[in-house]
């Protein structure tokens, strides 16, 4: 069934723009099949949050110089950008604004729109934009799908003073998870009202086909009709055949008649029998020879498919590549300090990975992201591991693809999550990797986890050592991998806990492997809204330095444990980032602090010592989300400073006397240490006490960004 919703729209020369819509349906639900969320216009984003009560949502960004730079036909992120949505919703709202409000005009980017729309009438054009400018916005069409009640077909049919479908129908469940109720449909034969009862006109009536239909009439046959049914007689010189779907007597031909009539005109029944016992021992015969001819036809079609996929993927490189790495460790199995080396990375078969997964059940669902699937396995062995199953890749990247795979299975970084294996013979790559269990940081800030709600299970102890263990992970990758990775997605759902709360850096389904001689790659805008380096998505030019400001938005998630992009908020503080910059800027960094921060319910450390090190994290963070890249510290820099940090909270150097003056006796290293990291958190500028925290944050606001 087709509706019309209203289109929300942000159009800096009209007087009411209409930047939020929704839509209440009641006992009806939006198709998830039939259905797009979409965004339209330059440097916009669009934000749908279904229900009130469920904690997913969607949205997506379109990026553009101007609207002609878009593709007709393609809603890509260029010009427009969509997004799929769940099954089930009955209520959506959804809103809409552009991330360049100030100094818009017309030519550039004269309206953004956001909408809910059903897929076969939405084709994206440059025109197709101008309409909705010069016409107005108002409504466009929806499918909805209804149902009756909310029990299923056996649950409505037990309780039968309120079931639905009358006689002679076929009860069905539409599909979707979040869907409930059932419908009603007439079988085969029938006709009418499947919610009528037959003694009623307009129910479910069986058919008259011989009169409808008019066959086996006439010199074919003769026509009687049943039930929901009909049978045929045909006449001499006639047969009965189907044919499209139709029961009917057909002239029969010579040449048509299989050999059994020919024999059945043979009067001699010993030739009858003979004949008959020679025609199934031949069809014997030929039915276990087809048997095994098919059989290994197909078992030699399933091995080229299995080698096509191993090499589609990239599989004859990494053999090579894994080979090389093999000698080396060979050559060298022990290194000067006698530790031995870490072996290569396991090819696992399709057939093993998908036992260990119960065939990718949906019950070992460990998450979902935007470059594949994450399920729970368990090996022949006993090892409990994660398999990424990842989507298609680009034919062009398979080197590129196969070379991270050897690289990553070389990493030995504590913080780093292990990639244990990989399999190529399916026709999407499927990666191993070790198993952390206790979950995601970001479901430790912002969602129920085990007994405690939202950051309650993180104290700032926790935070400052996972802050430094992200960071020096990220540095390695930068610094120390022999081939420099960029990791495209530093998100708190990409870092990953022990049960010790120790951090595990995953998601390399988007990185890109950075060539020492290669300063920077021009590759497609990747990452998550709200962590995206703003530089990166205008100048599509990809450097280490992305991941240093994704790296702060991930310090101030740690400091505030506030969400990185909400539409609940004031227009101007939706996104994190901002948000954090401009208290920052009015001295009003306590302000915005998650409460548990505030106050340090630690009695061996003064909560003047805390209030010291939120203080200079939060300017290290300032300092990664300046919004030139070549301002901005190295995450090396930033490991030092978290590490020095790291390195004074655990020696408890800070003790109070009675009248609550600080005492401070560092030792030599980390007097040094802590220079270090005074030097880097402004540069020049010194590190700037609790007294004077006004100066330090102005001193650092001067500074170029």
């Amino acid at each position: 069934m087709i509706t019309e919703i209203f289109i929300a729209s942000d159009c800096p020369d009209r007087e009411s723009p209409n930047l939020f819509s929704t839509a209440y349906l009641g006992k009806f639900t939006f198709s998830n099949t039939k259905n797009r969320f979409v965004g339209m216009g330059c440097n916009t984003w669009a934000y749908l949050k279904p229900d009130g009560n469920r904690s997913i949502s969607a949205g997506c960004l379109s990026v553009c110089d101007k609207i002609e730079d878009s593709t007709d036909g393609s809603c890509n992120g260029v010009g427009c950008c969509q997004a799929s949505v769940p099954a089930g919703l009955q209520n959506l709202n959804y809103s809409v604004g552009s991330m360049s409000n100030t100094g818009r005009t017309l030519s550039f980017n004269p309206c953004s729109y956001a909408f809910f729309i059903e897929e076969k009438s939405f084709k994206f054009s440059s025109s197709y934009f101008m309409d909705f400018k010069n016409n107005g916005t108002g409504t466009v069409p929806v499918v909805i799908e209804w149902t009756v009640g909310f029990q299923t077909c056996n649950e409505a049919k037990r309780n039968s003073t309120f079931y639905a479908c009358g006689p002679n129908t076929d009860c069905t469940v539409p599909a979707g998870d979040s869907t409930q109720g059932y419908r009603c449909n007439c079988k085969n034969g029938y006709r009418g009202n499947p919610y009528l009862n037959s003694s009623t006109a307009g129910g479910c009536q069986g058919i008259d086909e011989c009169n409808e239909l008019e066959v086996c009439k006439g010199d074919r046959g003769s026509c009687k009709n049943t039930e929901g049914s009909y049978n045929c007689s045909c006449n001499k010189g006639y047969s009965i055949d189907i044919r499209n779907n139709i029961t009917d007597c057909f002239l029969e031909s010579q040449s048509d008649l299989p050999e059994s009539r020919s024999t059945q005109n043979n009067n001699n029944v010993n030739k009858i029998v003979v004949g008959a016992c020679l025609s199934l021992f031949i069809l014997l015969v030929s039915l276990v020879t087809g048997f095994w001819i098919y059989w290994g036809y197909r078992k030699k079609k399933h091995m080229e498919l299995k080698e096509e996929f191993f090499k589609k993927n990239g599989g004859l490189i990494l053999n090579r590549l894994l080979d090389e790495r093999e000698e080396d460790a060979d050559s060298s199995r022990y290194g000067k300090e006698g530790k031995k080396h870490r072996s290569v990375a396991t090819i696992y078969t399709e057939k093993e990975l998908s036992k260990a997964t119960n065939n990718y059940h949906e019950s070992q669902i460990l998450g979902r992201g935007g470059f594949g699937t994450v399920y729970k396995g368990t090996l022949s062995n006993g090892k409990v591991v994660a398999i990424k199953k990842t989507k298609i890749v680009d034919m062009n990247q398979n080197e590129q693809f196969v070379n991270e795979i050897a690289v990553l299975s070389q990493n030995n970084h504590k913080n780093v999550v292990q990639l244990l294996g990989c399999c190529l013979e399916s026709e999407v790559p499927l990666l191993v990797y070790e198993y952390i269990s206790n979950g995601t940081l970001h479901q430790h800030l912002h969602e129920h986890w085990g007994n405690q709600t939202g950051s309650a299970t993180l104290s700032w102890e926790n935070r400052l050592r996972i802050a430094s263990e992200v960071a020096g992970s990220l540095a390695y990758l930068h610094s120390e991998a022999s081939i420099p990775i960029n990791h495209r997605d530093v998100k708190s759902s990409n870092v990953l806990l022990d049960d010790d709360y120790k951090a595990k850096v995953a998601d390399f389904g988007g990185s890109r492997l950075n060539p020492t001689d290669q300063a920077q790659l021009s590759t497609v805008v990747q990452g998550t809204f709200g962590y995206l380096d703003p530089q990166y998505m205008q100048s599509n030019q990809l450097t280490d330095k992305n991941d240093v400001y994704s790296f702060g938005v991930l310090l101030v998630e740690l400091l505030t444990g506030k969400a990185v992009f909400s539409p609940d908020r004031p227009e101007e503080d939706r996104n994190l980032a901002s948000y954090f910059l401009s208290s920052m800027k009015t001295n009003k960094l306590f302000v915005i602090l998650d409460n548990r921060l505030v106050r340090n319910d630690n009695e061996q450390i003064s909560s003047v010592h805390v209030h010291q090190q939120i203080q200079e994290i939060a300017e290290l963070a300032q300092n990664c989300l300046r919004m030139k890249g070549e301002n901005r510290p190295s995450m090396k820099e930033v490991a030092i400073v978290l590490h020095g940090l790291m390195r004074v909270s655990s020696t408890h150097p800070w003790v109070m006397d009675d009248d609550e003056d600080i005492i401070y006796s560092p030792s030599t290293e980390e007097h040094r240490l802590l220079s270090e990291s005074a030097g880097l958190l402004s540069y020049t500028d010194s590190i700037p006490t609790i007294g004077d925290s006004n100066k330090g944050i102005s001193a650092l606001q001067t500074e170029g960004r």
